[in-house]
């Protein structure tokens, strides 16, 4: 079974390349041009018609499947990569996974990045929330009271500019340069 998710993921690849390449589109139209030259050889029947229409369903029918495939496999690269971004940047760990909120959590969540990024907002115990909103929202008490110690925690400790995260080396670091020494001759 494995096998078979493989081979379709690269059919399934394979075909939304050669559906999103120009001359697949040319073909298309040479096609339909042919099909309509065709017209006055066929006098317009029913099946003249008939087989642009049926030959199209069909073609549309199966690149939903295989190009919704392709679509799903894309988005889920895309939101690993951001996630691994996002765990190894400075941003914040709790927008990992919002994919799979509701439509009025987006909205929420939209409205509180764009106030972010108008710096129109409160920070309130790290988060952000809204200039409208109260202060004390519904929530559980430990996740605040962890925050509020967070906060004091670091009201006690010198200032830093970025927090320090583990990353992975993606590059040789530099080699020392060795200075050089002048002998006598």
């Amino acid at each position: 079974m494995e096998g078979a998710k493989k081979l379709f993921a690269h059919f399934a690849t394979k075909v939304s390349e050669l559906a999103g390449a120009p001359v697949t589109f040319v073909l298309a139209v040479i096609s339909v041009l042919i099909w309509a030259a065709l017209g006055p050889v066929f006098d317009y029947s029913e099946t003249w018609q008939l087989v642009i229409n049926t030959g199209t369903t069909i073609v549309t029918f199966l690149m939903v499947f295989v190009l919704q495939n392709a679509q799903t496999r894309d988005t889920r690269a895309i939101q690993a990569k951001l996630d691994e971004i996002i765990l190894t940047s400075h941003a914040e760990n709790r927008f990992i996974g919002i994919e799979n909120l509701d439509e009025d959590d987006l909205k929420h969540l939209d409205r509180l990045v764009a106030k972010a990024a108008k710096g129109r907002t409160n920070q309130t115990n790290g988060d952000v929330a809204l200039a409208d909103e109260p202060k004390k929202q519904k929530g559980n008490k430990r996740v605040r009271a962890a925050a509020e110690l967070k906060i004091s925690q670091a009201a006690d400790k010198p200032a830093v500019a970025r927090k320090a995260t583990p990353q992975k080396a993606t590059a040789a670091k530099p080699k020392p340069r060795k200075q050089k020494t002048k002998t006598a001759p």
